[in-house]
């Protein structure tokens, strides 16, 4: 009479979404980690563009140098061609004309240094680099909240 009772189960499968909702990340997981991921993204964005704008400013140094050496070569242009002029209208002798020639070779070197200067400032550009990657990480954002 014991042998007509049926034994019980040994196992069964999981009737609700308990079991497998141990497989998938909470709401609460998924923000703490796109909140991580986005945190760790910002500080990265920061330093590419720190390291962009240490190269950017050594670039403009050096032009603002090249500038710098311009002008003080235009301003020993002024001088040696205004006592040229002086010396040359009160004398006209040959020490004047000597003043002058003097004074047309610092001309030359600084508009020589002076369009350098320019054309090297020209050659700055901005963070590029960092802009762009800035874009991606807006569209990523953009596309992994949809």
């Amino acid at each position: 009479m014991a042998s007509s009772m049926s034994p019980p189960p040994q196992h069964l499968p999981p009737t609700g979404g308990a079991a497998s909702s141990q497989d998938e990340p909470t709401l609460g997981e998924l923000v703490a980690g796109m909140t991580a991921d986005m945190s760790l993204l910002m500080r990265k964005e920061l330093e590419l563009a720190k390291a962009e704008l240490r190269v950017e400013a050594k670039d403009a140094g050096k032009a603002a140098g090249t500038l710098g050496a311009a002008a003080v070569t235009g301003y020993f242009f002024l001088l040696f061609i205004s006592l040229a002029v002086a010396w040359g209208l009160t004398e006209i002798v040959p020490e004047g004309v000597a003043f002058l020639i003097v004074a047309i070779v610092y001309g030359i070197a600084a508009a020589v240094l002076a369009s350098s200067g320019k054309k090297k400032l020209a050659e700055v550009k901005g963070p590029q680099q960092t802009v762009e990657t800035l874009k991606e990480d807006a569209e990523w954002a953009k596309a992994r909240m949809s």
